[in-house]
C-alpha cells in the first residue's frame, strides 16, 4: 500500500470540543496535502469547510447525535438536512444508545431509517455509530443486522468519546478494537462498509484496522500515520490503552 493509497482510508478528524477556527483551517490544509477521503468536522463547521475543500477531491463528513445520540429523531434529522445543504457529502450519526441497550429496536431502526432518507435525499451517504465501549456483542450484532437490512453505506465503531468508569473511578473509552471489527465484517452485508474510529494513532493500528475489514478510518493523527508509511518508519508504539479485547 502507498501512503497516497492509506490516505484514502482516512477520514481526517477535528472533533475535539477545544476546536477553534484555526485548527479547522489547518486540518484542511493537512488534508488537501495528504489526500484524505474527508475531513470530518463539526456541524457547525461544515459550511466553512465545504468552502475550504472545493474542487480538491476531499470530501466533507460531519457529524449528528454527536457524541451521545441524544437528541430526538426529528433534531437529527434537521441536523443532517442543515449539513447537506451546507455542504456536507458524508453523515456520521450516533445512534441512542438507551434505546439499543433497552432493545427498542423499532425506535433505532426507524431513527436511523429518516436520517439515511434525509441524508439520500441530499447526495449524502449514511455512517451509523454504535459507540461499542457500551454495547455488548449482541447489540452491535442487532445493529450490524439493522444497518445491512436498511443499507446504509457504513457501520462505525466509536465517537472516540464513550468514556466508561472504570473500577479505579477513572474514565476511558477503548474506542476501535480488533474485536470489534471483526464481528462488524462478519454479521454486516457484504454492501455494508466498516470505518474504525477511536484511538487509532498509528501506522501499526491502522493496518491493522484495515486488515481486520475497516475501509474507513477516523484519525486525528494523519500527519504521523501517513507519513510513517511514506518514510519507512516503524511508528509502532501507541498510548492507545489495550484493554481486554486488543485495540487498535
Amino acid at each position: 500500500m502507498t501512503a497516497a493509497e492509506l490516505a484514502k482510508y482516512i477520514d481526517h478528524s477535528i472533533l475535539h470540543p477545544t476546536m477553534t477556527d484555526a485548527d479547522l483551517e489547518e486540518g484542511c490544509r493537512i488534508a488537501i496535502a495528504y489526500g484524505t477521503a474527508t475531513v470530518c468536522i463539526k456541524p457547525y463547521a461544515v459550511a466553512r469547510a465545504a468552502s475550504l475543500l472545493d474542487g480538491t477531491g476531499v470530501g466533507v463528513c460531519t457529524v449528528i447525535g454527536f457524541p451521545h445520540g441524544s437528541n430526538t429523531t426529528d433534531l437529527k434529522v434537521i441536523e443532517t438536512i442543515e449539513a447537506c445543504r451546507n455542504g456536507a457529502t458524508e453523515i456520521d450519526m450516533v445512534v441512542n444508545i438507551g434505546k439499543v441497550l433497552e432493545e427498542d429496536w423499532t425506535y433505532v431502526e426507524n431513527e436511523i431509517e429518516q436520517i439515511m432518507h434525509s441524508a439520500l435525499q441530499h447526495n449524502a451517504i449514511l455512517k451509523v455509530i454504535f459507540e461499542n465501549d457500551y454495547l455488548e456483542d449482541k447489540h452491535k450484532i442487532k445493529l450490524c443486522e439493522i444497518c445491512s437490512k436498511l443499507h446504509v453505506a457504513f457501520v462505525k465503531t466509536s465517537t472516540g468519546y464513550g468514556y466508561v468508569k472504570q473500577d479505579n473511578g477513572f474514565f476511558q473509552t477503548k474506542g476501535a478494537t480488533l474485536h470489534d471489527l471483526q464481528l462488524m465484517r462478519a454479521h454486516c452485508s457484504a454492501d455494508v462498509q466498516v470505518k474504525a474510529a477511536g484511538g487509532i494513532r498509528t501506522l501499526k493500528d491502522s493496518l491493522a484496522a484495515i486488515e481486520a475489514g475497516a475501509t474507513r478510518i477516523g484519525a486525528t493523527a494523519t500527519v504521523s500515520i501517513i507519513d510513517a508509511l511514506a518514510d519507512g518508519s516503524d511508528n509502532f508504539n501507541t498510548d492507545f490503552p489495550s484493554g481486554d479485547k486488543g485495540a487498535y
